[in-house]
Parts: structure tokens; sequence; C-alpha cells
């Protein structure tokens, strides 16, 4: 392999806090080791545009701090084509760009995997995404900053749900996987959580209506993961038609729960990613994740980091049970 010395940086799919640490911890850590850094703005659409610029240290002077990503991102139509990433190619190889490091979600790192494939780029991939659904590391970057903002905004609501004695349906992120959900409903005290690993049936909202109104509650909370089919406004209506007594509203969190400054956690986290993907790249790997497990960095392979399922703790269901009565 040819001695990389040109290392290109981009965000790619949904922000998520603590981006702008990963850029930063990768621009640092780069210049720090002798690579040259180029930042590639608004993700693989600024790849197949050529949108490229040179960092140094100053252009990420102050940025750890900040929500979002100064990188701008976009989910690109034309890199998810054959053309468009032959297209990116022609332009990372014309800013003598030698390898590709990608901050986010499952979506950027399978296309980072596929463009790997395709055009034998060393690519390396940092997981940020609030979701936490990427396998092979205990966090993603963002997930905490994600978890503290729900929260946050479940203790505000459930002010009102106990003045007016309702129920409330709040809706977060994540479809396909519940982490936000379940452990943002153990953190806020919540009555329940609704989660795509364990699908509720009429029966289970039946037992839980029974359970968390009949010891003298007159309010609950129910954190449900969104869904397309089944999210808050569905169960919503459901108890409204089998429990007409009961009050309910429904608060939908949308992007609220993207924004905003990182937590100390998700900050730390993007800063040992960003600079194990520099380590990475000096040892010669190519085409992995950098993720913590066990407090330790590990290298992931793109192909686990994106098609394997992270393991769900279902424990996690019975502890909200069991404190919830």
């Amino acid at each position: 392999m040819a001695r990389i010395k040109t290392i290109g940086v981009l965000t790619s799919g949904g922000d998520a806090p603590g981006m702008n640490a990963a850029i930063r911890a990768v621009t640092r850590a780069g210049i720090y080791n002798g690579f040259n850094i180029k930042a590639i703005y608004r993700g693989y659409d600024g790849l197949v545009t050529g949108e490229i610029k040179t960092f140094t240290t100053e252009n990420v002077s102050g940025i750890i701090g900040l929500g979002g990503t100064i990188l701008k991102t976009a989910r690109s139509k034309e890199f998810m084509t054959e053309e468009g990433r032959k297209k990116a190619y022609e332009n990372l190889k014309k800013e003598e760009i030698d390898a590709l490091v990608v901050i986010g979600g499952n979506g950027s790192l399978t296309g980072a995997r596929l463009f790997a494939q395709e055009h034998d780029v060393c690519c390396i991939g940092l997981p940020g995404t609030i979701d936490n659904d990427l396998y092979g590391t205990d966090n993603t970057i963002g997930y905490d900053t994600t978890m503290n903002t729900i929260v946050e905004c479940v203790d505000r609501i459930r002010d009102t749900a106990q003045s007016h004695e309702r129920i409330f349906f709040i809706e977060v992120m994540g479809r396909d996987a519940g982490f936000l959900a379940q452990n943002s409903a153990i953190a806020s005290g919540a009555e329940a959580a609704i989660i795509p690993e364990d699908s509720t049936d009429v029966d289970q909202l039946a037992r839980f209506m029974e359970r968390g109104i009949r010891k003298s509650k007159k309010s609950c909370i129910v954190i449900v993961s969104e869904s397309p089919k089944c999210g808050a406004l569905y169960y919503a209506d459901r108890v409204k038609n089998e429990f007409p007594d009961y009050d309910v509203r429904v608060s939908i969190l949308g992007h609220l729960q993207r924004g905003g400054r990182p937590t100390a956690r998700d900050r730390i986290l993007a800063s040992r990613t960003g600079v194990g993907a520099i380590e990475a790249i000096i040892q010669g790997q190519r085409n992995i994740m950098v993720g913590v497990r066990n407090n330790e960095v590990v290298y992931v392979p793109l192909s686990e980091a994106v098609r394997s399922d992270k393991p769900f703790d279902r424990k996690l269901i019975k502890v909200l049970d069991e404190l919830s009565i």
C-alpha cells in the first residue's frame, strides 16, 4: 500500500452532537502525526461536486462544544449511484486524498464500505449517530447528548401530565433501535417504553394501562420509538378508543433531539475515536469503524458494523417494569 499523506474527513447523514469534536480530533491528530487534512463539505455530495478545503488546526479551534457539524451534512442520492461514486473517486484523486474518514451512521458507513470496495480507497468510519445502533461500539457519538435532551423534555412534560392528570405518549427517534426510548424511559421515571425490540400487542398495552393507573397514578408517561405505522399517535388513538375515560396527549420531540451542545461523554468519545482513526491509518488498517467497547478503542470491520444487529439488553425491559409500579 502506498504511503498515505493526505486524509479527507466528512460528516454524512443525520447530524449528531459531537460530530464537531470528532472533526477536531481527526484534524489535530492527523496534523500532529504529519498528515495533510482536507475537509469535505456537505457529506458525500461535497465529494461528488468537489467541495473540498485544506484544514489547519485553526479551522477547528473552538468547535469541540458546538452541536451540529461545521462541515454540513447531506444525504447524497448521486453518491448512491455507481456514476456518482466514480465522480467522488476522481475528486479524491484530484485532491490527492489517500484515505477517507467518514463520520456518520449506518447509511453513511454503508456508503464508505461500498466506496472502498469499488475503488480500493482506505476508508475509516466513526460512529456518529444519535440512535446508538452501530454494532461493535458501546455508544455512538451523539447518543448520550440526545438521551439527556429527551430526559430534560420528559421532565418538563411530566409537570403538565401531573397537573392535568393526563397520559402522555412521547415519541423519540430510533425507528429501528429502541436504545433511546428504553434508556430515557428508565432515566426519566416513565411508566413504559414501546420499542422495536419488544413489540407491544393489545394485552400488553392493557396490562400497562391497568398497572400504571391502578395504584393511585393519575398521570403516566410512555416513551415510544418513532415508527411510520406504530408511533405515538397510533398508541394514543388506541388508548382513546379502548380506554375513553382517560385524557391522552401526544408529544413528538422530533429534530429537537438532534441539536444542542454535546455532553462531556460525547466529546470524549468523539475525541478518542477521532484519534483512533488516525492511529488506525498509521497501522495500515483499512475499511474499519473505530469504536469504544469496555472502555477500550476497538476496530470493527465496516461490514460487521453496518450489517450486524447491535445486541439489546432485554434486562432493561425488566428494570423499567419493576420500577414503574
